[in-house]
């Protein structure tokens, strides 16, 4: 098979795999992620707090905190893995970067969640719009800075989706 046929084979199979991990709803992202955020937030909420976890609600100082999807957040992994596998790179340095993206993601969402269950515990006065504001805007910043630290740490130099649709259109006018 010829290189640039290789390559478009790829493309195909990357954008392939971007649609079969949102069905159905993200599903992937959550059973994955959903314990890799709950442990570790019960984990540093028992530090302060006597701590009952049953599912996916942490009971603390009478207060309970359910940490539905939005909190796993699961788009915002979809999103990384969609600016990851919209580039062309090899395997390897893609699976570092998709592990390095995520690890970050998760570090970031696990912090969030425990400082915002300390928050609501405490009567944070401004705890409804604090949770709002990094609901509605800081969410998506935060995933964007952490694409452009991906791009700086491995050197990615290609445009999310650009650089596959130059190439298709490129060999498709020879």
């Amino acid at each position: 098979m010829k290189k640039d046929n290789k390559k478009a084979v790829f493309i195909f199979l990357r954008y392939l795999i971007l649609v079969l991990i949102a069905l159905p709803n993200l599903f992937l992202f959550y059973f994955i992620f959903a314990p890799l955020t709950i442990y570790p937030v019960n984990s540093i909420l028992s530090i302060f707090y006597h701590t009952n976890l049953i599912g996916n609600q942490i009971t603390l100082s009478n207060i309970s905190i359910e940490l539905v999807d939005a909190c796993i957040a699961g788009s915002a992994y979809y999103l990384l893995i969609l600016l990851n596998l919209s580039i062309p790179m090899n395997l390897k340095k893609r699976i570092y970067s998709i592990a390095f993206s995520f690890l970050i993601f998760l570090a970031i969402n696990i912090i969030r969640i425990s400082l915002f269950s300390i928050l609501l515990v405490n009567s944070f006065q401004y705890f409804d719009i604090t949770h709002k504001i990094f609901w509605y805007i800081l969410s998506g910043v935060i995933v964007f800075i952490i694409w452009f630290i991906t791009i700086k740490t491995f050197k990615i130099k290609d445009v999310p989706f650009y650089s596959d649709i130059k190439f298709l259109l490129g060999k498709t006018k020879k």
